[in-house]
């Protein structure tokens, strides 16, 4: 299990990650090639970090009450 400092640092480094694409992404127009795949790069990146935010900030209670 990692503990809270090592999740943080995780997704401080994701989030320079995704800052990187988003401005490799900004000059590209609509059509190009190579947005397609940087844009969907972005979209893992983000899945990644909101799981990492989710573990941080587990929900508290039962699913089923």
């Amino acid at each position: 299990m990692r503990t809270e400092n090592q999740i943080k640092s995780k997704i401080n480094e994701l989030t320079l990650q995704r800052r990187s694409l988003e401005s490799r992404i900004a000059p590209l127009k609509e059509d190009d090639s190579g947005r397609a795949g940087l844009t969907s790069q972005l979209a893992r990146l983000d899945d990644m970090i909101m799981m990492l935010e989710w573990v941080l900030n587990e929900p508290v209670g039962k699913y089923h009450a």
